[in-house]
């Protein structure tokens, strides 16, 4: 009797299975996730064999030495800053961004950094060698110790690092692989989970850290099953736009150190260049005779950096009003304004409102709504807000200023740029013992009273 195939439709995000489509997933509540997958019957067992024996051991935790742990360090600060202080061996790397935004151009780098030291294997299912060769001599990448591998079967690379036994792998894209007892194409969710899972197993059992490349689709997500970010010890991401230098790597979760760290670069001719103070270049060409802008300064991970927020209000050409936010959370500005109309009774409901993070960095911290806030009302009156003046908090539905963490950090960061006045929470005044000689503290408990210090 012939065997037929089976069609089964997976959800991208959860992977729930459903073997017709629908429109939302059942299980998650995602809209248009669900990805059509064919699979190939499965042959019956024809007896249950039964199970040997297994000996089982467990260690208390007091005697796990924590200094076994090895790191390789690449010498690219901004990287091992994210990755929480090197490569952690046998650890598994998922690093996803937009496409040209510099995800093997950093792999590259780091084989440049780390070559004669230790035996590197990059895996491209996207380029030949030919390509890699011409990326790499421009790094300035030509060591013996770096080999290059072009293929796309899983089982073939996982045999090959089992029989070469690299230091370091690096796997460009995933979303290539394909494994050879799966009848889905590659880049399917299927195919993607069921490599990202090989490759784990082979690195764990080897203690080989991998780095694997994942895309990203459309909404900015990475592709692929959601379960392929949980199985990795770590995944960074890379934010920026295509046509701005600055790139961020982000790490959004970390086994081995801390979460919502960043490394901050410039993509120059020659690859990605540290940017070791990010503070100076989210301010570099500043104007300050304009109205709209406003500096804050946000935590990421455990580094301060100050950011510059610009606001514009203009009179509507439509019929509702337009409000964009680039680099701030859209409904987050869409309260701010409600507050600013109910609390401060200035009418933003017919005029149109921009807000725009400059730098491609996004502010996805609280302590950012004052600064926001400040750079609406500098804009609707048309007044500049003084130049060395910085502000920071939380904003709550009563108008009221809510205390933030590491206040101390902020503002020995903002002395450290050269800033005169901090506008903070009147809360936060008592978390800085030790307030710099150079900047005056003005602590307010509601957005009313910051508002009055635009003029």
């Amino acid at each position: 009797m012939a065997t037929k195939s089976k069609t089964v439709f997976v959800c991208g995000e959860c992977g729930y299975e459903t073997p017709k489509w629908v429109g939302k997933c059942p299980s998650c509540g995602e809209w248009n996730t669900m990805v059509e997958d064919v699979r190939l019957p499965q042959k019956a067992a024809v007896s249950a064999a039964p199970r040997p024996a297994h000996t089982f051991s467990a260690m208390p935790l007091s005697q796990i030495n924590a200094a076994d742990e090895h790191r390789f360090v690449t010498g690219i600060s901004e990287l091992d800053r994210v990755l929480g202080g090197g490569i952690v061996k046998g650890s598994v790397i998922l690093l996803s961004g937009d496409p040209g935004i510099g995800k093997s151009t950093i792999l590259l780098q780091v084989c440049n950094a780390l070559q004669g030291d230790i035996k590197i294997l990059y895996v491209s299912g996207e380029e030949s060698a030919i390509q890699i060769k011409l990326r790499a001599k421009r790094i300035g990448v030509e060591s013996d110790a770096v080999s290059v591998m072009t293929e796309t079967d899983v089982q073939t690379v996982c045999e090959y690092i089992n029989s070469a036994r690299p230091d370091l792998v690096m796997i460009d894209s995933i979303q290539t692989m394909q494994h050879p007892d799966i009848s889905s194409s590659p880049g399917s969710i299927v195919q993607v989970r069921e490599s990202a899972n090989l490759l784990l197993r082979t690195g764990k059992s080897l203690d080989i850290p991998i780095f694997i490349v994942g895309h990203v689709n459309k909404g900015g997500d990475i592709a692929g099953p959601k379960v392929m970010e949980h199985i990795v010890d770590t995944v960074l991401y890379f934010e920026g736009e295509r046509n701005q230098s600055y790139r961020i790597l982000r790490a959004i979760k970390n086994r081995f150190g801390s979460t919502n760290e960043i490394g901050v670069f410039e993509m120059t001719e020659t690859g990605l260049a540290e940017v070791e103070n990010p503070s100076a270049m989210m301010l570099s060409g500043r104007m300050s005779d304009v109205s709209g802008g406003c500096i804050t300064c946000i935590i990421e991970g455990m580094r301060p950096i100050l950011a510059e927020v610009q606001g514009l209000v203009a009179a509507t050409g439509f019929g509702n009003a337009r409000r964009t936010a680039a680099g701030f959370d859209y409904n987050r500005l869409n309260l701010l304004l409600a507050v600013l109309e109910k609390r401060l009774g200035l009418m933003f409901s017919n005029l149109d409102t921009y807000i725009n993070i400059v730098g491609g960095i996004r502010l996805d911290e609280p302590a950012a709504d004052l600064a926001v806030a400040m750079a609406l009302v500098s804009g609707l009156r048309d007044i500049p807000i003084d130049e060395n003046t910085i502000a920071f908090g939380e904003i709550g539905l009563s108008g009221e200023l809510r205390s933030v963490p590491r206040a101390q950090a902020r503002v020995t960061e903002a002395a450290r740029m050269g800033f005169k006045q901090c506008i903070m929470p009147k809360s936060c005044l008592k978390q800085i013992p030790a307030v710099p000689e150079s900047i005056k503290l003005v602590g307010v408990r509601r957005l009313s009273e910051a508002v009055t210090l635009i003029r």
